[in-house]
Parts: structure tokens; C-alpha cells; sequence
């Protein structure tokens, strides 16, 4: 019985917020990689892009609210979130024309894109922040767990409860679809494969008649929706708040740079290899080990590698790890 209820705790305090946190990862390194693979820059405005993404569907879901529009038990964000993408895709494609295409046309180094971008960081999250503000925000209405740790224990007994949140499976489900649809739309579709055709050699792609403008306009666009949806899920989970979308950016590039830069499965691979890393180094096992060893070996401390405090530097260190040893990543994508 203690060994089940050691295994409810890892699960409800490790293995299922782990693996929310990853696939929030995956999709903003999906982002990312796709831009480094199509566009050839580091985009370090990303992480921006996914907190101007959660702003402008909290500022609609708002409107909803206010509306008396509403999803029942589900948040009312999801209703919120297409026009949240569509504004931020017309908000890229906007700085696109301003910004980067100049450079484009220039032929710049991937330094230069990869400084102008952070440029467009700055002053994005200067304009979240003037217009949403400084505090946490918490937009996730609805019903909160679809499982709570009390009726768990009700159900089964146990001394350990386990608490599904209503936002995990959500965020299980949409970030399984968005996946689904973009590997669809890359294997399927002309425009998906034209993409493909252009990351792999632009210079064959535009002998072939592959239009490089549209590639570039639709890759915003897919970033806009991947951006969007990774943050207002990272919202709903936690609460918004515009700097710790900055924060993001590390373990984010992290997950894109460890799968393999440029590799879609890899930056699905790399978020949860990333999340994982995070959370269990940063837990305190004590709970657990409580549960799973005899009493003479129970642990007096917390048991807990890393504080919380310090979970951006498990991200770091690995990032630093693969760098050295394997630059390529684990499914052999561009190097750095």
C-alpha cells in the first residue's frame, strides 16, 4: 500500500505537471525551430511573441466575460484563443514587414536577424507590459480539477490524493492536436511541403518556383498559432504574467537545441526531456521516499537536489551539456 501511494505522489507532483510543462515547451520550441529551419535566425522575440499572444486572448476573453459568454466547466480562454492567434499572426507579420524583411533583402548574417530580434523582444514586451500591466493574472474560469486529491482518496482509499487539473488535460489534449495538424500540414500539404523543400535548400526551392515570400508569411503565421496556444496553456497552468514569458525563452531554446535545431520531433522530444530534467531535480522527495522505504531509512531533510529558485540552471546546464558533446542535439537537427 505505502509503495502505490509513493507512486500517486511521484505521479501527482512530478509525472503529471511534468509532463504539462512539456508539452507547453515542445510547442514554443516547435516556434522556434521552425523559424530557425525556414527563416535561418535565432528568434529570441519568441518568448515575447507568447506572452503578446496570451495578453491580446486574455484582453478577448475579457470581452467574452463580459459578454456573459462562457464555456461551462472549460475556461473560457478557449473560445478566445483563434482571435488571440489571428491578432498576433497579423502583429508578426506586421513586424516581419517593418523589421525583418529589410534585412532579408540585405542578405544579413544570422547574427544580425538574431540581434534585430532581440530588439523586437525589448519592445514587445514593452508593450505587453504598458498595456496589460505587471501582475499575475489568473483568466482560467471553469471548473478547476476534473479529479480532486479528496475524491481521489474517497475513491480508492488511499492516504495519498491525486488531482487532475482541468487545465492539464487541456493542455495534454490541445497541445496533441496542434502537434497532429502541424505534422499534417508539413507532410501533406503543398505549402507544408514547400516549406520543407525551402529549409532544406533555398536556393534549389527557388529555381523549383517556390514562391520564398509566402513561405515566409505562412511560417509566421504557424509561429503566431504555436507561439499563442504555448503560451496561453502555460497561463492557464500557472497565471500570466508578461516576465516570466522572458524567462521561458531559456528552457524553450533548450528544448529546440537538445531534440535538434530545426527538427520538429526533436523540439517535442527536447520540451519534455527539459520539463522532466526541471521538475524532478528541483522536487522535494522526501514525500515520496517516505512512502517507499522502511522506516529506518526514511529521510529527516526535504530531499530536493535544486531549490525551485534555481530551475532555469537545470535548463542551462543541459543546454551547456549537449552544446559540448552533441551540438547536432538527439535527432541529429543543425547545429549552433
Amino acid at each position: 500500500m505505502d509503495l502505490i501511494n509513493a507512486i500517486v505522489a511521484f505521479a501527482n507532483f512530478v509525472f503529471v505537471p511534468a509532463l504539462a510543462y512539456g508539452a507547453q515547451l515542445s510547442l514554443g520550441a516547435l516556434g522556434v525551430t521552425l523559424i530557425y529551419g525556414i527563416l535561418r535566425f535565432s528568434n529570441f522575440a519568441h518568448g515575447d511573441t507568447m506572452a503578446f499572444g496570451t495578453m491580446a486572448t486574455i484582453l478577448v476573453t475579457w470581452g467574452f466575460q463580459a459578454m456573459g459568454i462562457s464555456l461551462g466547466v472549460l475556461p473560457t480562454a478557449l473560445v478566445a484563443l483563434p482571435f488571440g492567434i489571428a491578432i498576433t499572426g497579423l502583429m508578426l507579420l506586421g513586424t516581419d514587414k517593418v523589421v525583418y524583411k529589410f534585412y532579408r533583402k540585405q542578405k544579413a548574417a544570422p547574427v544580425i536577424l538574431v540581434i534585430v530580434s532581440m530588439g523586437v523582444m525589448f519592445v514587445m514586451n514593452g508593450i505587453v507590459r504598458f498595456i496589460i500591466g505587471v501582475d499575475d493574472i489568473d483568466f482560467a474560469d471553469g471548473e478547476r480539477f476534473l479529479i480532486s486529491a479528496r475524491t481521489f482518496k474517497a475513491m480508492t482509499g488511499l492516504d495519498e490524493g491525486l488531482a487532475i487539473r482541468t487545465t492539464t488535460v487541456i493542455t495534454l489534449v490541445t497541445a496533441a492536436i496542434a502537434v497532429a495538424l502541424l505534422f499534417w500540414f508539413l507532410n501533406k500539404t503543398r505549402t507544408g511541403k514547400s516549406m520543407r523543400a525551402f529549409s532544406d535548400n533555398e536556393d534549389l526551392a527557388l529555381l523549383s518556383g517556390i514562391n520564398p515570400e509566402r513561405v515566409v508569411m505562412v511560417t509566421w503565421l504557424i509561429v503566431a498559432a504555436l507561439a499563442t496556444t504555448a503560451g496561453v496553456l502555460y497561463g492557464l497552468d500557472k497565471s500570466f504574467k508578461a516576465f516570466v514569458y522572458f524567462q521561458l525563452l531559456l528552457p524553450i531554446f533548450a528544448s529546440a537545441i537538445v531534440g535538434g535545431l530545426g527538427n520538429p520531433l526533436g523540439a517535442i522530444a527536447g520540451g519534455f526531456v527539459i520539463a522532466f530534467s526541471e521538475v524532478m531535480v528541483t522536487y522535494a522527495w522526501k514525500k515520496v521516499l517516505v512512502y517507499a522505504m522502511p522506516g529506518p531509512l526514511e529521510p529527516d531533510g526535504l530531499v530536493q537536489l535544486l531549490s525551485t529558485d534555481y530551475k532555469f540552471a537545470v535548463s542551462f546546464a543541459i543546454l551547456i551539456i549537449v552544446l559540448l558533446f552533441k551540438p547536432t542535439g538527439l535527432f541529429k537537427g543543425q547545429s549552433v
